[in-house]
């Protein structure tokens, strides 16, 4: 046999084995995450941290800070179940992996998590309410006699919080008085019709990757994506209110608006210009802005809570800094006792407690809309 019949035989043989190896040991890696992802979900609904704990490296110093992390967002979402009165009773998890590239006994990955939690209320509903939270995961594994382990990890968690500052209303001397006026400005232009309905029914079809969010899992394809620039909430908030064709019906103006070779405009993409625009030019009136436990409490205005005046539709305003709005999200119904859910991108989330991934220190503005022509 000619030597060059020789090689392309043998070539054709080993091209095969070696592709087949290949996916073999794809799939092992899948099979390690899929585990380690389950693992952390059900992690959530139980206190005790040994069945994440193998998956971390001890020697390893940046594997210890995201094992740390996993342990901290733990105790986090059992403390604020706590001060809620809630017991989580499932979790699921769901992965896609985006990039995968394989280095020696290393791999570097990107992907992505759909996560559902349901919960119910320990003296209230017994029927399972259900959420989802979508996060983007930048990873680093490592193998060590034949196991693979987290060596590095990177997201945006929106579940991370101190647990030891959770509000909770009952502690009156959380209580910070922040009286702020409950009109629409009398400067406002003839007032649109803004649909609720709609308002609604955009935010769930275009809540990315949380579970329960439709459209696959995607964005509207007709705008950009400010993930990795700042953030997506005030984009995405900007949508449901503004697409000519979804959205809740607010028309364009010079100010506002999005086009496909601009992209937002400032009042578009930035959260405090957005604030602005819609408290001052009459399509929103600002309900109450104040910590936890001032926009919770019955007040003389307020008999049930400022929550109460609220509606879906409307948008909640969450500020970490004094009159710095970091984050925007929409209230798209109640659970079944009655707590606002909310959807948001950055991260994503559908159907979440309006508070959870916040804290005693945050400040929240309650926006309500104007919904009559």
């Amino acid at each position: 046999m000619k030597p060059f019949v020789l090689f392309m035989l043998l070539t054709a043989l080993l091209i095969p084995s070696a592709a087949r190896a290949e996916d073999a040991g794809k799939e092992e890696v899948v099979r390690f995450l899929n585990q380690l992802y389950a693992s952390r979900a059900q992690s959530l609904l139980h206190a005790e941290p040994r069945p994440i704990s193998p998956f971390y490296i001890a020697a390893e110093k940046t594997s210890r800070y995201a094992l740390h992390h996993e342990l901290r967002r733990t105790e986090y979402m059992h403390a604020w179940a706590e001060r809620r009165n809630i017991e989580f009773v499932h979790a699921g998890s769901e992965i896609h992996i985006t990039q995968f590239k394989r280095q020696a006994d290393r791999i570097k990955l990107s992907l992505t998590q759909s996560l559902k939690l349901s919960y119910v209320y320990k003296n209230g509903a017994r029927e399972p309410q259900h959420f989802g939270v979508g996060t983007r995961h930048t990873l680093t594994l490592k193998q060590l006699d034949g196991q693979w382990y987290v060596l590095k990890e990177w997201y945006s968690d929106p579940l991370e919080e101190d647990p030891k500052l959770i509000p909770t209303w009952l502690h009156a001397q959380d209580h910070v008085r922040i009286p702020m006026p409950l009109a629409y400005p009398a400067s406002a232009s003839r007032p649109v019709k803004y649909d609720r309905a709609k308002a609604v029914r955009y935010a769930d079809k275009y809540a990315g990757l949380a579970w329960g969010a439709g459209n696959g899992h995607k964005y509207n394809s007709k705008y950009k994506d400010y993930s990795g620039r700042g953030g997506d909430c005030t984009n995405f908030s900007s949508q449901i209110v503004g697409d000519p064709h979804e959205g809740a019906g607010l028309r364009m103006t010079p100010t506002w608006f999005y086009s496909r070779n601009e992209g937002g405009s400032t009042a578009w993409i930035r959260t405090d210009s957005f604030k602005n625009y819609l408290l001052y030019q009459g399509h929103g009136a600002l309900i109450r802005r104040g910590k936890y436990v001032d926009i919770m409490k019955s007040s003389s205005r307020f008999p049930k809570g400022a929550f109460a005046e609220m509606k879906p539709g409307d948008f909640v305003g969450y500020e970490l800094k004094q009159g710095d709005i970091d984050h925007f999200s929409i209230i798209v119904g109640f659970d079944a006792n009655g707590y606002p859910l909310v959807n948001s991108h950055s991260a994503d989330r559908y159907h979440v407690p309006w508070d959870l991934g916040w804290d005693k220190s945050t400040v929240f503005w309650l926006i309500h809309m104007r919904d009559h022509s």
